[in-house]
């Protein structure tokens, strides 16, 4: 049961494997699309001071390192970011885990490459472990676009809210002026 929006002070967001390799083995979706979107996600966290995590996996193979625009936006996050060793759950990864639990956030947005591998799996143990999730289904790809609708219906069913980008920017309680002030239509 949710008894309270996410906001900045108590929602963090999670970017996994938006790697530029991975990202090309999707075919789900416009793979531009999803790029824009995940980079909207690190716009709006940094505009808002959300905690973010990034995770990658194998950077130094055929996955490659994570979309630039990544480490441009958030290069903190970047430097910090989690480098995985083919841990196929991000959640599995010890590092990560202690990283989302050091949050002190039990609300989470999470987005990432692929969704029927590399968002389901952790995302399903985040449910199991108390946190509310909702998951950017339009900056999230898979290989397939019957694997994305399963994978996200999978989630769904697990309680996860199933979102887009701007669902999550049209969510924010921030009044009109406020709305304003932060210049969301750069997004």
């Amino acid at each position: 049961m949710h008894t309270k929006a996410f906001n900045p002070e108590n929602a963090a967001m999670l970017l996994i494997d938006h790697q530029v390799g991975t990202m090309a083995w999707t075919h789900s979706h416009d793979i531009n699309l999803v790029k824009q979107n995940a980079i909207k996600l690190a716009k709006i966290a940094k505009a808002l001071n959300l905690p973010v995590i990034l995770t990658s996996s194998m950077e130094n193979y055929v996955q490659g390192p994570l979309i630039p625009e990544l480490q441009d936006i958030l290069p903190e996050a970047y430097e910090a970011r989690i480098k995985r060793p083919g841990i196929v759950n991000a959640m599995h990864h010890e590092g990560f885990n202690n990283a989302v639990k050091a949050l002190g956030r039990k609300k989470l947005f999470v987005a990432g490459v692929t969704t029927e591998i590399c968002v389901t799996f952790p995302v399903l143990q985040m449910l199991d472990e108390g946190y509310e999730v909702q998951v950017s289904a339009d900056a999230s790809a898979s290989y397939t676009k019957y694997g994305d609708n399963l994978a996200l219906e999978r989630m769904r069913q697990a309680g996860a809210i199933i979102t887009t980008v701007d669902q999550i920017i049209s969510d924010w309680p921030l009044t009109g002026q406020a709305r304003m002030e932060k210049n969301w239509s750069e997004f």
